[in-house]
């Protein structure tokens, strides 16, 4: 019997497939799990005809998830401030209509949007998670989503991380408005739900 990941790597989309062998060679270590997309896919799919922004591009394996959960008539703004990675991104994916990329800080990306007006935030770069969370909250919609990833201990983190993660979950345990589930689920995830007024 397959494991989780090999199940969910096995449903996963044929551009997420390309994205990852690609991804290896490239040496990006940062890249988002099988797990993650296959829950971000269920999600877009939640949001017909929705907005979507993703924060931190990456190579675009969310990407390639997120997209592959929407429906023809949503749309995806996926924001990175790194042109190498996103370039890769950008190569396999940038053939369908509903993805725009962004090249930008995605903190000063944030501060520019108006309140209210997506209907699911992936936070997975430091701006809107560690950096900018409530200019990323404020722009989820009644009924919309944040989603942040890699809460679990990482290979990758800088000294000290485990202190900005535990304080990010603290914060999202005592907010009001927002129905909250943190995940054991691939990189560690919270899922947050805006609840209507």
């Amino acid at each position: 019997m397959p494991g989780l990941d090999e199940a969910a790597e096995a449903l996963a989309p044929t551009a997420w497939r390309t994205l990852a062998a690609r991804t290896r060679d490239l040496g990006f270590d940062m890249p988002s799990e099988p797990r993650t997309g296959a829950l971000l896919r269920s999600l877009a799919a939640a949001k017909p005809g929705g907005r979507l922004l993703e924060l931190g591009t990456g190579t675009g394996l969310a990407t390639a998830c997120l997209l592959d959960g929407m429906d023809a008539r949503s749309e995806l703004v996926t924001v990175d401030i790194d042109p190498q990675v996103q370039a890769l991104a950008r190569e396999v994916l940038d053939h369908d209509p509903r993805v725009t990329f962004v090249l930008e800080d995605g903190g000063a990306f944030l501060r520019r949007q108006p309140p209210a007006s997506f209907d699911l935030v992936f936070a997975d770069a430091m701006p809107g998670k560690y950096e900018d969370l409530d200019a990323a909250l404020v722009l989820v919609r009644p009924g919309g989503f944040w989603i942040g990833d890699d809460m679990l201990p990482q290979p990758n983190w800088p000294e000290g991380h485990e202190h900005r993660v535990g304080d990010l979950i603290e914060t999202f345990r005592g907010r009001p408005g927002w129905a909250v589930t943190e995940m054991a689920w691939a990189s560690g995830l919270i899922l947050a739900t805006r609840k209507a007024t």
